[in-house]
């Protein structure tokens, strides 16, 4: 007969393990001789802040650490609590500590607070009075305050590795007290498989599906055999989701390996990071937006049609819509990857900020000036100006940039695809403008 426990409460939170012996994963920072193995053994915890995906253990790691200490645990949801029952807690913490117990405040989605609700720990975290554990699935500089950040120490969790979760699953079906025993149940290789590669690294997942696998078990026909198949793993997962936050770091994660795999001309690798964002749900017009901004800043000149391809891509999304349209951004994907790279637009707009912010507001040379009034043609606007069509190459030999700067060069194309030609024009110009400006020297001495 199960308990009232087993049967209201989900696996997942069932399994949780409240001793470091049962916890399964994250050896780098459990294991002999790691961080926060030792930390428990000498029963001194600072404040830290957990950062790792959904289902790495964060919440449990807390818990652990809690019962090390023997310190009074109080669990705190960002989403559901505020200032108010901060100050409660503070209060509490006050009066246990004449008894010399600890409180340790887990801060669960610590992302979700404000600046005003993180400043309101801040005192008590520097004080000692309340020993902080902040779990987040966002990356904290991005979302905790410098000055709550300074205060803790950051613990990166990973997600858990298939062999983890095996681990996990064979548990959960061998523990009579908590988990599946109670149903003496057995899971085929291939369902172990598909299950520990399908969850991500994620236990809460891994459970949650393991526990309506094992029901689907007991009512199917194998019931005899005690069987849990490949079949009751893909019934139980239904549609696979995977990891992706529109406005958080895995989408910077993800855009960046898009990005650099373009850049490294790698086809395959950027087709791969463009399915991934695209099945996670991401909007295919970014998409198309980053890669008319990567054929100006990585392909340029070096393939002036990149930019043509990159824009069409996206007006044949916007026409067509998903899943037609995806196909026009795979193909201005392997385009931009496959074709020569140049950064030298890139470049050339860095330098002439970096100019502009060193020299300032320089004034334009004179002879580039209108002068559409006589006045400004009085004063020198427009004078000495030469007309480049009036010349049979189009060449002249004039100064463009203003004084103090002139004879800079911040356009600097590479030797790599039309760039070249580019480069072999301009250099072929200057050789011409060169020559003719000794020649008019020689002229000029000659006169005078």
């Amino acid at each position: 007969m199960k308990s009232r426990k087993q049967t209201t409460v989900p696996l997942a939170e069932r399994m949780r393990p409240t001793e470091l012996s049962r916890f399964i994963g994250q050896e780098h920072l459990v294991g002999r001789g790691k961080l926060l193995h030792e930390l428990m053994q000498q029963g001194q915890i600072p404040s830290l802040l957990l950062w790792g995906p959904p289902g790495s253990g964060k919440t449990t790691l807390a818990t652990i650490l809690a019962h090390s200490l023997a310190a009074d645990f109080i669990f705190f949801s960002a989403v559901l609590s505020g200032v108010k029952d901060i100050r409660k807690i503070v209060q509490q913490a006050e009066q246990k500590e004449s008894t010399s117990q600890p409180t340790l405040l887990f801060v669960d989605e610590i992302h979700r607070f404000n600046k005003s609700q993180q400043d309101a720990f801040l005192p008590h975290v520097e004080s000692g009075l309340l020993t902080l554990i902040g779990a987040t699935t966002e990356n904290p500089s991005f979302h905790v305050i410098a000055p709550l950040l300074s205060r803790c120490q950051v613990i990166v969790l990973k997600p858990l590795d298939k062999d983890d979760i095996k681990k996990i699953i064979t548990q959960a079906l061998a523990d009579q007290d908590n988990g599946l025993g109670a149903l003496d149940l057995t899971i085929d290789k291939e369902a172990a498989d598909l299950l520990s590669g399908a969850v991500d690294g994620d236990c809460r997942r891994c459970l949650n599906c393991l526990e309506t696998a094992a029901i689907l078990a007991t009512r199917s026909r194998e019931q005899k055999q005690g069987r849990i198949t490949q079949e009751h793993i893909q019934e139980a997962m239904q549609e696979r989701t995977l990891q992706y936050d529109q406005a958080g770091e895995e989408h910077y994660n993800l855009i960046s390996a898009l990005h650099k795999s373009l850049r490294d001309s790698d086809p395959d690798g950027a087709c791969y990071w463009l399915a991934r964002m695209l099945t996670a749900g991401e909007d295919p017009l970014y998409l198309a937006r980053r890669l008319i901004r990567f054929a100006s800043e990585d392909v340029g000149n070096a393939d002036p049609r990149a930019l043509e391809v990159a824009l069409s891509c996206r007006q044949a999304y916007h026409m067509l819509g998903s899943p037609e349209g995806e196909l026009a951004l795979y193909q201005a994907t392997t385009y931009l990857a496959t074709a020569p790279k140049s950064n030298a637009l890139y470049m050339t707009q860095k330098k002439i900020h970096r100019e502009i912010k060193k020299s300032g507001t320089l004034p334009v040379p004179l002879h580039l000036r209108n002068a559409p009034t006589q006045l400004m043609k009085d004063i020198g606007y427009g004078s000495r100006y030469q007309y480049a069509h009036d010349r049979p190459d189009a060449l002249v030999d004039q100064q463009h940039l203003p004084e103090t700067i002139a004879g800079q060069r911040f356009y600097q194309p590479t030797d790599r695809g039309y760039e070249a030609v580019i480069k072999d024009r301009l250099e072929k110009w200057r050789k011409i403008l060169q020559q003719r400006g000794q020649n008019n020297e020689k002229k000029r001495k000659k006169t005078s």
